[in-house]
């Protein structure tokens, strides 16, 4: 049924509820006897609903584009038989009202008013239903709209003025352990490892159908999330190459996606990782105008390699993995990756890829603008037993070779890169478990499914995980489980060009996200070994994760996580741009984690042709099932533990710490410089920052004795509480830079000059003569970072009226 059909319901239950109107209150209620009021109003109400002598039906060719429709008229004169008396009344109570009045008969009223409501009920509920149903079928085979972007609150009547979980904590964790299956994880592994998954490929688009499809039968009200983007591949019928002299290196297979395209020539020159400290390493005194630089993968990403490259003015960057670094990959192993140092369509910067938006045409700051290349580390052992000049550092020697060399004015390599710019049109894909309290609140987990290698690690295993996750926590809403607040299932893709899918959808709706969506856990490569566990993640969800590691149990022992891998400082690590979670936290100030179980010497393999389950497996001891079910018990025991409490398992006071170790590091530099006599540092005075690194300790401080002081069962003020937690991680945003030219904007996660750690290393370099001092700089600095942190502060601290003024 459709939307034609719905409104022809509606217009035929409001044309019968007409029909009786008239036939009710135009014909006269007054009558000499009792019994015959009774007969004439049975006779009346036996036509309406049995017969057609007041009314009859046309289908006819409606012009607004409907095929038919259906009419309710009432008879007139000769054209239905009725008898004499009836036809007069009709006729003279229809047109000429009679100014007679009379005593009501009660018993009357109340038949034809039952009547009136009987009828009134049974054409509006049918009329609801049908809509409805119509609704709710377009819904399910919609694909891109780009107007759903959030879980629709469901109905008043849902939730329950005094709402409390009919299970407890223990229950929900033992039914989620028993209901995630090892047999259905590895029967979706099978299904969902396949090549060939570019983004935008038919193939991708399937798996997607399929994640959108399961959604549909799990009850999910799943939507799709359409965006057109530039993606870049390469030329199959000009492929790559690159040639030493005049001596064929390689046509490669691999590829950096957004690299520049055309042919290049210049002096090679080997650059180690390609660290800014590796380029412009004063000792070694490397020459990059007008070079190709040849650098080896691992350390930093292959953007920030190519970026740096750049700002040095090479023409051409090769990147090749060393086997010092990658010890399971082959010599031949091919390279997959992008040269975007930021995340997003780079040719929308700060705008969403909606097929309605229509921007002039940019490129985003990130883009190198140099050729870019990977080659196998055959290739690469071609060219460095070819280069001459001196010896690298022994910091710099790898595992191809004895020799490494820095390369001489003679070297000459020419690069040339045919790549393609295609338009190709995305989908994400999403389903959602509505909360009962606050469903416009909401926690998302969320996947790659795209990948540019065979991505059985990065992508496989994560999408397994998240349509399990789907399942099981379907299942427990079913047993009984009323989430306080929502839970979002997304399927992105993209991801190997740099999170395209996840940013595009941030950047369509960030103005709203930030306010709805308290959360998001990556399930994007987390199994990628079985002797360690690392986790990136905000400061808020510290406490979260220690606590839920301390609950897993590792396999086969009876040991934790936490217990079994070591202190919790040492499975941290910094999160990095190319890691899933990131544009959630830094572009949209989304508290985010991502996490993996790793091998002993996390060896990478992610981005190459042997990211394949006989990979996987080898590495893992077989244990590759067991460990995603453990990674499923992680990730699933942190959203359960997010939407089951009263007040949202952020804690706040870990910004207390991050912001205390911070401003002491610039404290120190800044003395430091004071100490040396460093003209004009007397100016800067601290003070500022100080107290509002302790404003927001006493704000955190403030908040947990709130939180103690409240009444749990009061949903209002819980809400409340919550808005002032979910608003921190958006408040350490700097309002003060552009989203556009800086789109990571956190202060202490994000990428440019407002970061705590740009203005460390400003004045570090100073303090080690690196760069000269622009005291201006400095105090536009260390004031706008004052002012971020005091203003995440007052923001935490509550109502404005009940703040002090000491700042």
């Amino acid at each position: 049924m459709n939307s034609v059909t719905s409104k022809r319901a509606l217009r035929l239950s409001r044309s019968l509820l007409e029909t009786l109107l008239l036939n009710i209150f135009y014909t006269p209620f007054f009558s000499d006897s009792m019994a015959g009021t009774f007969d004439q109003a049975k006779i009346k109400f036996s036509r309406i609903v049995n017969s057609r002598s007041y009314t009859r039906f046309n289908q006819s060719q409606n012009t607004d584009g409907e095929s038919s429709h259906v009419e309710v008229k009432l008879a007139v004169n000769g054209e239905e038989e009725m008898d004499g008396t009836e036809q007069e009344h009709m006729h003279r109570d229809t047109y000429t009202r009679s100014s007679r009045s009379g005593s009501w008969n009660k018993w009357r009223i109340l038949v034809c008013v039952g009547g009136v409501l009987v009828i009134f009920c049974v054409g509006l509920l049918i009329g609801y239903s049908v809509h409805r149903k119509s609704e709710t079928e377009s819904a399910s085979i919609s694909r891109g709209d780009v107007n759903k972007c959030v879980p629709e609150d469901p109905p008043i009547q849902d939730f329950p003025p005094n709402y409390s979980p009919s299970l407890d904590w223990s229950d929900l964790v033992a039914l989620l352990n028993k209901k995630l299956s090892s047999e259905a994880i590895g029967v979706k592994l099978r299904e969902y490892s396949q090549n060939d998954r570019k983004a935008g490929s038919s193939v991708d688009n399937k798996l997607a159908d399929n994640i959108h499809n399961i959604f549909t039968k799990l009850n999910m009200d799943p939507w799709v999330d359409e965006h057109y983007v530039k993606l870049q591949f390469p030329n199959s019928s000009n492929p790559s190459e690159v040639v030493f002299g005049a001596e064929e290196i390689g046509r490669p297979k691999g590829f950096l996606a957004y690299s520049e395209t055309g042919r290049r020539e210049g002096r090679v020159v080997y650059a180690n990782y390609g660290e800014l400290s590796d380029l412009q390493n004063k000792q070694y005194r490397l020459n990059l105008n007008g070079s190709v630089v040849l650098m080896r993968a691992g350390k930093i990403s292959m953007a920030q390699k190519v970026m740096n490259a750049a700002k040095m003015g090479a023409v051409a960057a090769l990147i090749y993995p060393d086997p010092a670094d990658y010890k399971t990959v082959s010599w031949n192993a091919e390279l997959y990756g992008h040269v975007h140092l930021g995340s997003g369509d780079p040719y929308t910067p700060g705008f969403p890829s909606f097929n309605h938006t229509q921007f002039p045409p940019a490129k985003s700051s990130g883009l190198p603008g140099i050729l870019a290349q990977t080659i196998t580390a055959y290739m690469a052992q071609s060219i460095l037993e070819k280069m001459g000049g001196e010896d690298a550092p022994d910091e710099f020697r790898g595992s191809l070779s004895s020799r490494y060399k820095l390369g001489s004015e003679s070297d000459k390599v020419t690069v040339a890169v045919n790549n393609n710019l295609a338009d190709t049109k995305i989908h994400n894909v999403f389903g959602v478990i509505k909360g009962y309290v606050d469903p416009d609140r909401y926690v998302v987990i969320g996947a790659q499914r795209d990948s540019l290698s065979s991505g059985y690690a990065k992508s496989t295993v994560g999408t397994t995980l998240l349509v399990e996750l789907a399942r099981v926590f379907t299942e427990l809403k079913k047993d009984g489980f009323r989430p306080k607040r929502s839970i979002v299932f997304a399927s992105w893709t993209a991801g190997d060009f740099g999170n395209i899918g996840v940013t595009e959808w941030l950047e369509g709706y960030w103005s709203s996200l930030d306010r709805k969506a308290f959360t998001y856990i990556s399930l994007d490569g987390v199994v990628t070994g079985a002797d360690s566990f690392r986790a990136s993640a905000s400061p808020l969800l510290h406490t979260l994760l220690e606590k839920t590691l301390g609950k897993v149990k590792s396999p086969g022992s009876n040991l934790s996580i936490f217990q079994k891998y070591g202190g919790f400082s040492t499975l941290l690590k910094p999160m990095q741009m190319d890691d899933g979670a990131y544009p959630f936290l830094a572009l949209s100030g989304i508290p985010s984690i991502s996490f993996s179980f790793i091998s002993s010497s996390n060896e990478p393999f992610l981005g190459t042709d042997i990211d394949e389950k006989d990979h996987l497996d080898h590495i893992t001891e077989q244990k590759m099932v067991e460990l995603s079910v453990l990674a499923a018990q992680v990730a699933g025991q942190m959203a359960l533990r997010l939407v089951h409490d009263h007040i949202l398992k952020l804690d706040v006071t870990k910004y207390s710490d991050v912001i205390a170790d911070h401003v002491s590091t610039i404290i120190k530099r800044i003395d430091a410089l004071k100490n040396d006599k460093v003209n004009e540092m007397e100016s800067l005075s601290t003070k500022w920052l100080i107290a509002a690194k302790s404003s927001y300790g006493r704000a955190s401080a403030t908040l947990n004795v709130d939180i103690g002081n409240t009444d749990l069962n009061d949903m209002e003020m819980c809400r409340i509480i919550n808005n002032r937690i979910m608003e921190v991680e958006h408040n350490f945003l700097s309002p003060y830079v552009s989203l556009r030219d800086v789109p990571f904007r956190h202060i202490f996660f994000g990428n440019g000059w407002q970061t705590t750690t740009d203005l460390e290393k400003y004045l570090g370099d100073v303090q080690e003569n690196k760069a000269s001092l622009n005291i201006d700089e400095v105090l536009n600095k260390v004031g706008l970072l004052t002012w971020t942190i005091q203003g995440c502060a007052n923001n935490l601290a509550g109502d404005i009226w009940s703040l002090d003024n000491e700042i």
